[in-house]
């Protein structure tokens, strides 16, 4: 994973909590702000104020605007990303240490699992 956001864009994001387990991040810029290209883990966003961006993953350009009060999931990921919008970003990310679960195993491809 690139950048550590916290290190790659620190006039942008802080650490406000963190254990062995979870990472609590502020994210907070204002019109016209960019970050350079960073990651996160697998996290949920929580949206403190609406916002528009537009995301920059390798070639692939989004917008995205988003309502004040909304809690996402956000799959581990490697983004830049812009505030375009007339408002000022503020949000919340978890971030989660832990390594997603293995799926479950499937029984029919899986001979030592179902009738014996």
């Amino acid at each position: 994973m690139n950048a550590d956001p916290v290190v790659s864009n620190p006039g942008l994001y802080k650490v406000i909590f963190e254990n062995e387990r979870v990472r609590v991040l502020e994210y907070r810029d204002r019109p016209g702000d960019a970050t350079t290209l960073h990651g996160h883990p697998d996290s949920v966003m929580y949206t403190l104020t609406s916002f528009r961006r537009r995301l920059t993953v390798g070639d692939r350009k989004v917008e995205v605007e988003l309502p004040a009060g909304e809690a996402r999931w956000v799959g581990a990921q490697e983004h830049a990303g812009e505030n375009i919008g007339d408002t000022e970003t503020h949000s919340i990310f978890i971030e989660l240490k832990e390594p997603a679960p293995d799926p479950a195993p499937d029984p029919a491809g899986d001979p030592r699992l179902g009738p014996s």
